[in-house]
């Protein structure tokens, strides 16, 4: 995966649910607040914040963004450093409703969520991909 040059703003613009695309928005804001880079297009629906390379033992290796977030449908799914779960147990534990992947966090609405410990998840995952 690589960015794509896309504009990201033509797409958080074309967000047909009024409320998603506030939360991309925020989300957006937040992200390059804690990871210092721009937004970028990483394929046709996932914005990503900076990039890092990791290479499994299996030998298959590439890129991907430090941080990102994808606006769908039903949820607005944020992608953090895979086992989060096991790493933030406290961010988790105060931050409201939410569904859980290997490294993807699904979320309804922000407005239902403490935005301080997803802060706290968005600032383990990047400083973990970035080897701090």
């Amino acid at each position: 995966m690589s960015p794509t040059g896309a504009s990201v703003e033509e797409f958080l613009a074309a967000v047909p649910v009024e409320t998603r695309r506030a939360d991309a928005e925020q989300v957006s804001s937040l992200m390059a607040e804690i990871t210092g880079e721009p937004p970028a297009m990483w394929g046709t629906s996932i914005v990503g914040f900076g990039a890092y390379h990791y290479r499994y033992a299996s030998g298959h290796e590439g890129d991907a963004p430090l941080t990102g977030f994808s606006p769908r449908k039903a949820h607005l799914v944020v992608y953090l450093v895979a086992g989060y779960e096991d790493r933030c147990p406290a961010a988790l534990a105060r931050l409201g409703p939410y569904k859980a992947g290997k490294g993807c966090l699904y979320l309804k609405r922000l407005s239902d969520v403490d935005l301080g410990a997803l802060r706290e998840l968005f600032d383990h995952s990047v400083r973990v991909h970035r080897g701090a």
